[in-house]
């Protein structure tokens, strides 16, 4: 696998993506149009109304991958360049899922201010702004001040990607499991960005926050701490639980989002009748599969690998998200769209499966149910679903 990947990336071409032309440019009328002096006019007529831009250049189908490296996939803080492999596999996604064009860029430092500096003096460039592979928690400033400060969707998919796919299977798995969401008692293992977006999202999905136990590396994040910093202490609550052991009692859902082999099988095994496992830890999750199955034969389990049923996979998520912000030229990706994007990914997972996804997954039959409660990424309808979903929304709650 590895000379397989490094072969990929190298041959026959090296990188993922290319720039290519959606216009002739063979006569020299075409040159003439495309350059000088036939330039002049777009120009003249952006510079009148701004608005233009979506008309004469390509702005309303660009969006820009940024990131600094500070948080590379599981690989931690290894530098802006060594994560442009990653950002040019976002960029690869957004087109091939979703016909929205990308462009990499790597910002070389570690200060938030002067990250925040460089993506705004950029964002005219582009429809929208997907943050990736930011460390907490600069992640959290950074995203919320280019929010404010930019007139186009921003959207750092480590925390809303990920919570958006998470939340549309753990809806899923309380149904089949005969849970309903206000009672749902939850462990969430971890406290980084994409922990903190999938809760937050969890309780826009109506949730119940004192339901809710958020584990950091130094136990349960309570009220009686006093090392928690503004976005953990968002999640304190009075319990006298302090490590895991104590905290999955009895609990009907597990949100992995951590390290490999957190959770052993005994502490699987005192959780609530049809337990929800969802080991997100990537490459080697909380709790193996296999494990799991055999310490609980009515686990519902996730993880997010794709060797293994219901992969949580963020390309479920942001490719149609953008697609449908950009649609209806929203401002920003707010919470109505947000949760539309959740909802219409769970019901498309209730829905017939295509013989075409089956035929992508060796013929394999998908039917909702424990090893199929979200889609496949293969899946063409997830385009119009999604992407309308989300579009829809931003109008309705007049971000778009």
């Amino acid at each position: 696998m590895k000379q397989a990947a490094l072969d990929y990336h190298a041959h026959p071409k090296p990188g993922k993506i290319e720039i290519a032309l959606t216009k002739s440019a063979e006569t020299a009328r075409d040159l003439s149009l495309a350059y000088s002096p036939g330039v002049a006019e777009p120009v003249r007529e952006i510079a009148a109304n701004p608005e233009n831009a979506y008309k004469y250049t390509g702005k309303g189908n660009l969006v820009a991958v940024i990131s600094n490296g500070s948080a590379i996939l599981g690989l931690g803080n290894l530098g802006a360049l060594a994560s442009k492999p990653v950002m040019e596999g976002k960029a690869l996604l957004f087109k091939r899922f979703a016909g929205v064009d990308s462009i990499d860029i790597e910002v070389e430092t570690e200060s938030a201010q002067a990250f925040i500096d460089t993506v705004k003096h950029i964002a005219c460039s582009f429809g929208g702004i997907n943050l990736e592979d930011i460390k907490a928690p600069e992640c959290f400033e950074i995203e919320r001040r280019l929010i404010e400060e930019c007139d186009i969707p921003v959207f750092h998919d480590d925390q809303h990607g990920t919570a958006i796919v998470t939340a549309a299977g753990m809806l899923n798995a309380l149904d089949i499991a005969g849970k309903k969401i206000e009672e749902a008692k939850l462990v969430c293992l971890g406290a980084g960005s994409a922990a903190i977006a999938c809760v937050k999202l969890l309780i826009s999905c109506g949730m119940n926050p004192e339901n809710i136990l958020m584990l950091d590396s130094k136990g349960v994040i309570h009220t009686g701490r006093d090392d928690l910093n503004q976005y953990k202490a968002l999640f304190a609550v009075d319990t006298d639980r302090r490590q895991l052991d104590d905290a999955i009692l009895g609990a009907d859902a597990f949100l992995g989002l951590s390290g490999p082999n957190l959770l052993s099988a005994e502490q699987l095994q005192t959780m609530a009748e049809n337990p929800i496992v969802f080991a997100c830890a990537n490459p080697d999750p909380e709790i193996h599969p296999e494990v799991a199955n055999a310490a609980r034969s009515d686990v519902i389990m996730a993880t997010g690998r794709s060797d293994f049923p219901n992969q949580v996979n963020n390309v479920l998520g942001f490719p149609f998200i953008f697609r449908g912000a950009l649609d209806v030229r929203a401002s920003r990706i707010n919470e109505a769209m947000k949760v539309a994007a959740v909802n219409a990914i769970r019901d498309l997972a209730k829905e017939e499966v295509p013989q075409e996804v089956m035929d992508a997954y060796d013929g394999i039959k998908l039917s909702f149910g424990p090893d199929y409660i979200i889609p496949k990424p293969t899946d063409p309808r997830l385009l119009g679903k999604v992407s309308a979903a989300v579009a829809e929304a931003a109008i309705e709650s007049r971000c778009g």
